[in-house]
């Protein structure tokens, strides 16, 4: 370990997790559509609104944003590669994003000439299809259509690796032992885990225990395969507020689980603008990190991303 420097505000960051959308020109369901889905921050309806690079840049303007990913935003289903051209415009029009994570959906008959045309794509670099997950843990069920086991949905997935793609996974972690299955079934696709596999249980349980037990133990399972990656991200929690002391453990016990070759850190923004300021959330992660080495923290911060969404930056 060594002093923690440089500060955050030279520091070079790349944004491996952000979205950008224009709902006066586009189709977003859950951002149109009323009434409103189920959604882990509770009320949402702050992001309805058109969100795009001028927006970012005042959200991250303390920051030196070296580069972006851009994550599907669950635009119009019927129109995936819609927004994939969309994005490139985005692209060449303002310099960001570097890459993105288009949609796909893996179970569809169509399925094989999508992730073509995506990967076809200058800045397609990841697929994500969310994949059908229980409500709570003790509801989970082996062999679900569209979970991670259905065969047809594996079918979609199998396609991933010939066409040098590879997968965002947003899913709880109580369907995490199902990734694990996933990722050892498939070993030469790299999979990365988006929003630290949501620990959003922080409650206190009989014995000493917290809503985090299954967490980790979930986190050390997928830990165990080589080609999966985890995105930090999505760690507030509705009515607290977005805190270094909140959230320490959970990214200190992420990077103990994964090493800091495989983890990164993004903003899921304007997401998790819910929660918290962009720069609330990038100064608690220079916070919880201020005694780790240099090279390290470039990594969670830069160079991971930069490795595994191939950017050539």
């Amino acid at each position: 370990m060594s002093d923690p420097s440089p500060q955050p505000e030279s520091f070079p960051i790349i944004d491996a997790h952000h979205h950008f959308w224009n709902i006066e020109r586009n189709y977003h369901p859950w951002l149109r559509d009323e009434p409103p889905i189920p959604f882990r921050f509770g009320d949402y309806s702050a992001l309805k609104r058109t969100y795009l690079k001028a927006d970012y840049d005042r959200d991250t303007e303390s920051f030196e944003i070296a580069g972006s990913v851009y994550v599907e935003a669950e635009w119009d289903p019927r129109d995936p590669l819609g927004e994939t051209r969309w994005v490139h415009e985005i692209a060449a029009q303002c310099g960001l994003p570097s890459a993105m994570v288009a949609q796909a959906w893996l179970d569809r008959d169509d399925v094989e000439a999508v992730l073509q045309a995506q990967a076809s794509m200058p800045l397609v670099r990841s697929i994500r299809h969310k994949p059908k997950a229980a409500p709570s843990p003790d509801l989970v069920e082996p062999d679900v259509p569209g979970s991670m086991s259905d065969p047809h949905w594996r079918r979609g997935f199998a396609m991933l690796e010939e066409l040098g793609l590879a997968f965002d996974l947003q899913t709880p972690w109580w369907q995490l032992r199902e990734a694990a299955e996933l990722a050892e079934a498939y070993p030469t696709t790299q999979i990365i885990l988006n929003h630290t596999g949501l620990p959003s249980d922080r409650s206190p349980l009989d014995g000493g225990e917290d809503g985090l037990k299954g967490w980790r133990q979930a986190m050390a399972t997928i830990a165990l395969c080589p080609n999966i990656a985890v995105k930090i991200s999505g760690l507030g929690v509705p009515g607290q507020p977005w805190t270094a002391d909140a959230n320490r453990r959970i990214v200190l016990e992420t990077i103990e689980l994964f090493g800091a070759d495989r983890c990164m850190f993004a903003s899921n923004f304007p997401v998790d603008g819910l929660c918290a300021t962009f720069k609330e959330i990038f100064d608690g992660f220079m916070a919880i990190t201020a005694e780790f080495d240099e090279s390290d923290r470039r990594r969670l911060f830069h160079d991971n991303a930069r490795h595994y969404y191939r950017l050539e930056l």
